[in-house]
């Protein structure tokens, strides 16, 4: 695993860091950045998340012992420095079309005593046969501490560029990074939640982006109130879909949708 701790390297240029992590994430399929947000974002999440985190999944894959905060967006802005932050964009910006949108965000709390959640990649309801250009990207914050024994998400490292191989759970290795880190990965990369053997929970927040011609996994215009949307930031506004893509994909009665935003 290759670690790169935020606004640190030999000669003090991010430029250089930034192509360092972008080669990284090419080759491997994931980069991990450490130190991308301290501990006092990570405490306000944390009290976030204790006041959003209900019951458990329903299935294998949510996991019956995983809380999961949907529709985060809607309902705390405590994740909002994630969704925007600049490390994660600059990697983003150089894999996938401009006016890329934003997915799917969510809280994660994988309990002590979770099974291992199956091997997948998140790009895979998009029919487009494999290997392609990254379409999707990701990425996962570590809030707690991220070990071998309490969830670490498995990753399968360079699984990207395979075609048809499915992996199988020894080819899959802890990404395991401390409190504060982001792992960021293509969508073509095979991945999954890890069992959790300890007595804690392993807290994280995810978000995952596409190319802009692509449907998003939520339908963020209907989820997000007027009065929530304006009071998102931008890129963030854009993000979840007021934007356009040019030369008009997005319109509404041939405004741009942000303009609904001052009606």
């Amino acid at each position: 695993m290759v670690c790169y701790t935020e606004g640190m390297n030999p000669s003090g240029s991010h430029r250089e860091v930034d192509a360092a992590r972008m080669a990284t994430l090419q080759r491997d399929g994931y980069v991990v950045i450490e130190g991308v947000i301290d501990g006092e974002q990570c405490k306000r999440i944390r009290g976030e998340a204790a006041r959003l985190l209900d019951q458990c999944g329903a299935n294998p894959f949510e996991g019956h012992r995983t809380q999961r905060v949907y529709a985060p967006l809607s309902k705390t802005r405590a994740i909002d420095d994630l969704i925007d932050h600049p490390r994660i964009l600059a990697l983003l910006s150089g894999c996938l079309m401009p006016n890329y949108l934003l997915s799917q965000a969510q809280i994660i709390n994988i309990l002590p005593g979770e099974a291992a959640q199956g091997l997948h990649h998140d790009d895979g309801f998009y029919p487009v046969p494999r290997p392609f250009k990254p379409v999707h990207a990701a990425f996962i914050a570590a809030i707690d501490d991220f070990t071998a024994e309490n969830g670490a998400t498995m990753i399968v490292k360079g699984s990207h560029l395979w075609t048809d191989r499915v992996p199988t759970p020894a080819d899959a290795v802890p990404c395991e990074m401390s409190a504060g880190s982001v792992v960021v990965f293509l969508g073509a990369l095979w991945h999954g939640g890890g069992e959790n053997r300890s007595d804690h929970p392993r807290l994280a927040v995810t978000g995952q982006y596409c190319d802009p011609w692509l449907r998003q996994q939520e339908n963020f215009l209907l989820e997000l109130s007027r009065e929530q949307a304006r009071a998102l930031r931008e890129p963030i506004r854009s993000l979840v879909g007021y934007s356009i893509h040019p030369p008009f994909m997005g319109m509404v009665d041939r405004r741009h949708p942000g303009r609904l935003l001052d009606d």
